[in-house]
Formats: structure tokens, sequence, C-alpha cells
């Protein structure tokens, strides 16, 4: 099996990888959107779970990481709810990992278990502790696959991002004990750069705030009504979306209604209709210099200048104005 990564270029996969990727688990994931609800005000807006999924795997494999923290790292958004973290809003989850919560729940029923196991491998072992994959995983601010994925992606797919700058990029990152590192200063500078440009000028942008808060209050409505459950959220965004349609309960139908690619809003301190608060979500490489290794705003104030600004910008929250719905 041949995959063609717009970041990562080709690669050849089979075995267990192959197999997994075709499990209805994995195929799932191409109808769940990264941006949750924003592709419904945007249709630009639509990277999947499983072009994000497939892109951890490569990059792992790109760093040299085992075969086993390659199936971590495919199998690692398996329980992501329909439209991703708009459940945590539904839910009032400030920690945003709710589908964190389920991945053994949503794994051991399906098809992924006896897939590992003709290979040799126990699930559990693979994705109990996530920790024992530092390449997949670190803990903010430092860079791991999971996050330096899905801010290339969305950026490069979203226009923000040339294909230039991000193998620039990646030629200077390099594995140092396990976790990912670049060899200048200058890369760091621009993959923070890159990074608040996806959490806060892309992930709080007014319109993707609108499309979240509105999507969530008619999940909320509907569970209230009990024309979802809970479990339903396994389903893919459109499905979910078909179900609440379906159900022609009028109070549903008229907040579906303002979800579309013609609504006009603004950010506004003042007068403001919609009031969120993000996770907070810093980054601080690690960066090789004068031979050592730093944090990078140790060595540069454009770092530090740009962290303590979106510091201010998540405690503050978004407010935004609806102008056209």
């Amino acid at each position: 099996m041949l995959i063609r990564d717009v970041l990562y270029g080709e690669f050849e996969i089979e075995g267990v990888l192959e197999e997994l990727i075709h499990s209805t688990p994995i195929q799932r994931l191409k109808g769940i959107h990264q941006a949750g609800a924003g592709y419904l005000v945007n249709n630009q807006w639509h990277i999947t779970r499983y072009e994000h999924s497939i892109g951890v795997m490569l990059l792992i494999r790109k760093f040299g990481g085992s075969l086993e923290e390659q199936i971590a790292g495919l199998l690692h958004d398996v329980s992501h709810t329909a439209f991703s973290h708009v459940i945590d809003v539904v839910l009032e989850n400030a920690e945003e990992d709710y589908h964190d919560t389920l991945l053994l729940d949503v794994i051991q029923p399906s098809a992924i278990p006896e897939i590992l196991n003709k290979y040799g491998y126990d699930v559990e072992k693979i994705l109990f502790d996530m920790t024992r994959w530092p390449l997949l995983e670190q803990p903010a601010p430092e860079l791991c696959a999971d996050r330096v994925d899905y801010t290339l992606r969305d950026m490069f797919g979203y226009g923000h991002a040339s294909s230039e700058d991000i193998q620039r990029f990646l030629q200077d990152v390099f594995v140092f004990q396990g976790k990912l590192c670049v060899k200048t200063i200058d890369s760091a500078e621009w993959f923070v750069k890159t990074y608040y440009q996806e959490v806060i000028d892309f992930f709080l942008h007014p319109l993707n705030i609108y499309a979240t808060s509105t999507l969530a209050d008619v999940l909320k409505l509907s569970l209230e009504k009990q024309i979802l459950t809970l479990g339903d959220f396994q389903k893919t965004d459109l499905e979910v979306l078909g179900q609440m349609r379906a159900s022609h309960d009028q109070d549903v139908q008229a907040l579906l209604q303002q979800l579309h690619e013609n609504v006009e809003v603004r950010e506004e301190q003042v007068n403001d209709d919609i009031h969120f608060h993000n996770k907070v979500r810093l980054i601080d490489p690690t960066v090789y210099h004068l031979q050592r290794l730093w944090k990078a705003s140790e060595v540069s104030d454009h770092v530090k200048t740009m962290n303590a600004y979106a510091m201010s910008r998540f405690e503050q929250g978004v407010r935004v104005k609806i102008i056209k719905s």
C-alpha cells in the first residue's frame, strides 16, 4: 500500500499498519472533521482526523519511531467523537480530553485487537499508557508528532504555511533522547509563530467560535430531548447531523439552520453575543544552541513575546458579535 502525503512524501505501508488503516475505526475518521464544527460555516476547513492520524504515523516513522509507536500514532485519535472537540464544549470538559477517556472502550470491541494479536501485539500494552511513546505525545509546551502534524497540516491546508517552509522546518527537526527538538533558533521561532496561527488565529477565529458554540447548543438540546445519546457520537459528523435533521424537532431545526456559509460575525469586546474560552495551548520547543539544549524562550526574546501574547489571549477568551446568522 503506497501512501502519498502532502507533507511527508511517499511511504510504502504493509502488514499490521495496512490492515489497521483498512479497519472500520480508522476509516470512520474520514467522516470526522478536525476543525469540529468549522466546516459547516466554511467548507474550506475540511481536513479530517483520518488525514491527521495517517500523518502522525508517518511523522513518527520519518523520525525513526518503532513500529509499535507508529501503531499508537495511527490509533491515537480513533475514539474522537463526531465533530471532534465540540463534545468537550457540550460536556463542559475544560481539559478537552473526552476522546482520550474512551480510547480503549472504543477499540476493544472493534477488529483492532484481533489485527494486533495477529501480528503479536497487545492493544493494552500499546495504548494504555501513551507516555510510553515520546515521539507521539509530550506534555505542552514540548514538540511531539501529534502537535507538529496538526499544526503543519492545518496551516498548509488553509494556506498559511508554504511547502518550502514546512520542509525547511522538518529538516531542522531531530530526535534527542527520544524527543523532537530543533537545530536552530530560526526554526523554533518559525514553528512557534505557525503554532499560534493554528491555536489562536484559527482555533479562536470568530467564525470557528460561532460554529462551535452554535453546534454545541444544538447537540446539548438533542441530548436533552433524547434525539441523540452519547453513544451516537461514535458515528460520523454527517450521520449525527442526519439524525438531528430527521427528528423534525422545530427547536433543533431552528438551531441547525443557523449553521451555514453566509454567517457574518466579528470579534468585538463590547455587546458580544458569545464569550468563549479555549484550553490554554502554549509551545516552547527545545532547541540546540551553543552546543547544548535550551527552551526556545530562553534564547529568543521573540518566542518569549509570542508566548506572553498567547497566554493573554487564552486568558481573555474571544468575544464574538453575530452580524448575520
